[in-house]
Order: C-alpha cells, then sequence, then structure tokens
C-alpha cells in the first residue's frame, strides 16, 4: 500500500501517542515538528544506502561553463539527484574517474551517464523503506514531542535496527557484484 508523506509522518507520530495530522501546514505542533523534520529525514535515509527502487542512470546535459581545472567537462546534475554512485560513459555506466562541484559533475569525457541515488514519490517507496523510515521519523519526533531522552534513545535503536533489516532485504534484490578487472585473476589467464 503506498503511503504519502502526511501518512508515514502519521505512522511515526501514533508510534509515539501524539496526534496524527490532517497535512504539514496543520496548527499544531505535531504539524510543525513533521514538516520541519520529514524532508531532510526522508532524503538522508535515501542516500544513505542505494537503494535498488531509489537509483537510476541518466545522461547529463553538459554544461556550458567547463571547470576551472582538473577536468576538461562539467555536467549539471538532475533535480532529483541526492547521491553519486558512479559516472560512465552511455555503453557503460561507471568506471569514469569524477567529481561533483556544486551542482555540477566534472570529468574527462564530452559525454557522461550518472548512476545515482534519485528522490522518488513516497507512492514509490517499498513497505521495508516505509517501516525503516517511519522508525527514524518516531526516533526524531520524539525529543521535540515528548521530552525523553530515554525513549528516544530507545526508538533510535530499533530505528538502527529496522534500517538494517531494509537494507538487507534491498539488497537481496540484485545480484551479487562482480570483481572485474583485477591483476591476479589476470595472471592465472
Amino acid at each position: 500500500m503506498a503511503l504519502t508523506a502526511v501518512e508515514l509522518c502519521n505512522r511515526a507520530l501514533i508510534a509515539l501517542g501524539a496526534q496524527p495530522i490532517s497535512a504539514f501546514d496543520d496548527a499544531s505542533v505535531e504539524a510543525e515538528v513533521a514538516r520541519h523534520l520529514y524532508p531532510s529525514l526522508r532524503d538522508a535515509l535515501l542516500s544513505s544506502h542505494p537503494w535498488r527502487f531509489a537509483t537510476k542512470q541518466a545522461s547529463l546535459p553538459r554544461s556550458t561553463q567547463a571547470p576551472a581545472a582538473d577536468y576538461g567537462f562539467a555536467f549539471q546534475l538532475p533535480a532529483d539527484f541526492l547521491r553519486a554512485l558512479s559516472a560512465g560513459v552511455p555503453e557503460r555506466g561507471r568506471g569514469l574517474n569524477y567529481r561533483i562541484s556544486g551542482r555540477h559533475v566534472e570529468a574527462d569525457t564530452d559525454v557522461l551517464t550518472l548512476t545515482y541515488v534519485f528522490r522518488p514519490d513516497e507512492s514509490g517507496f517499498p513497505p521495508f523503506f516505509d517501516l525503516a523510515l517511519i522508525a527514524r521519523l518516531a526516533a526524531e519526533f520524539c525529543l521535540p514531542l515528548t521530552e525523553s531522552t530515554t525513549r528516544a534513545q530507545l526508538l533510535h535503536q530499533l530505528s538502527d535496527a529496522e534500517f538494517r533489516r531494509a537494507k538487507t532485504i534491498d539488497s537481496q534484490q540484485d545480484e551479487p557484484g562482480r570483481i572485474e578487472d583485477f591483476t591476479l585473476v589476470e595472471v592465472r589467464g
């Protein structure tokens, strides 16, 4: 079942025993806490792991402004960009040396394909990520709403466990990485 941002926050609020909200602009302490903390907590959790559901590749448009040093070309980052995973050419999305500088990727190639973590709509979150995000929201909402440091510490421990579980599930959705271009393997012939 796809949840909205408000529904995700409400599940965290209910777990704390707080009142649910109908929108982020409600005139309540719960809505104010959710409005201020939710976007950064969501993005931090998304960018903390190369989630399969939040990873994509894109050919980036070249910038008219060249880098000042080290690389020959600059490319504009996508609007939904959160974290770079690799850069390559269209036939192979990895293997290039690159640097993120501001809102640009700099590299020594005239075309660039970037593999990156993006910000999907909440309706695209799988259930295991929903649970990890709800646990993290509850842990972060706890202190401003309940002022209980003991409870907040416990919720952070539960959140960390939920995060590890979600990473394990997500990692099982792809084949294991292979060793490529390793000199000891090449020597064997």
